[in-house]
């Protein structure tokens, strides 16, 4: 089976390849924008017609879309979480492979929930920020296309490679300043949100199965659990050894700030870092999982503790 893989070289991108690359039956091509793609192209300025050229060329029974932006403006990610999704869909449309589309979606598509509550499917998606709007747009898109196509909702991603600038990633690295200026005390605000965290192998894993099911439309892909953020700082330090107090500073929910304690009694600093979920999606997100394991054969097998150890040896490796 040939499998054209876009955004190769992102986040989860990277560790698709890898899954798919295991499998002896699969024939990888990687299309990007970075150097070491296979084949270079921008989806967010490429035309329908260049890409079904390619398309063309190649053949692929399955196209893997992980490409697409998490921060910027509206304007931004409206060009590369949804017209570059139009862009795949028209060209799909226009060649005669006939390949099979599974397309990268987020848990932010849907909004904020009700706390205590898991999010199936068939929820109205309501997104709370121009993230989630944008992705529900390609959501939308793809539904609409009549290809082949099944969307994976990922919650939370989390585990090696974690981004230095999501929350978990800054947890890390304020954890890491601590333990190297040898403070005793760390303080953090806006722990409060509560995430369905997924470790990004587990999300390969369902991206390997999505390719070779027949399952449409949309699966939610997550671990079915929400974790408070606070939580999972406590589980980091564990798995760091950080032996110092951590202290959440009172405050309503607003941005995530760290404050490190010297021991000596010299001031305090705060460093404000970005909000712990611009996602719009409020306090609460779990995710019901029923549908991915009953159509796709999958659980996750990855929990939040090895994730947390992952990204905090990439951490430590920076002291």
């Amino acid at each position: 089976m040939r499998v054209l893989l876009i955004g190769a070289n992102g986040y989860l991108g990277r560790f698709v390849a890898d899954r798919l690359l295991a499998d002896p039956a699969v024939q990888l091509t990687a299309l990007g924008r970075g150097d070491d793609a296979d084949v270079r192209f921008d989806l967010a300025s490429g035309s329908p017609g260049a890409l079904t050229r390619f398309l063309d060329a190649v053949h692929p029974g399955v196209v893997v879309n992980c490409a697409g932006a998490t921060r910027g403006g509206a304007r931004e990610l409206a060009r590369h979480n949804t017209v570059a999704v139009a862009t795949v869909c028209e060209a799909l449309r226009r060649s005669g492979c006939g390949a099979r589309l599974v397309q990268i979606g987020c848990g932010a598509e849907y909004g904020p929930s009700q706390p205590g509550s898991s999010t199936a499917e068939d929820a109205v998606p309501r997104p709370g920020g121009p993230y989630g709007v944008s992705k529900l747009a390609a959501t939308e898109l793809v539904l609409g296309s009549g290809l082949d196509a099944v969307v994976l909702r990922v919650f939370s991603p989390a585990g090696p490679g974690t981004p230095a600038g999501s929350p978990l990633g800054r947890l890390a690295e304020a954890m890491r300043r601590a333990m190297q200026s040898g403070d005793g005390e760390l303080k953090l605000a806006g722990l409060g949100a509560q995430r369905d965290f997924i470790d990004v192998r587990d999300v390969a894993r369902a991206v390997h199965a999505a390719s070779l099911s027949a399952a449409q439309g949309v699966i939610n892909i997550g671990s079915g659990r929400a974790v408070r953020l606070r939580d999972a700082a406590a589980t980091l330090a564990r798995v760091a050894g950080y032996g110092g107090a951590l202290h959440e500073l009172d405050g309503p929910p607003g941005p995530l700030r760290a404050s490190i304690g010297h021991p000596r009694g010299e001031s305090d600093h705060a460093a404000p870092v970005a909000y712990p979920y611009p996602d719009g999606c409020g306090s609460w997100q779990q995710a019901d999982v029923r549908t991915a394991r009953d159509r796709l054969g999958w659980r996750p097998r990855i929990n939040l503790e090895e994730s947390l150890a992952d990204i905090w040896m990439e951490a430590a490796c920076r002291m």
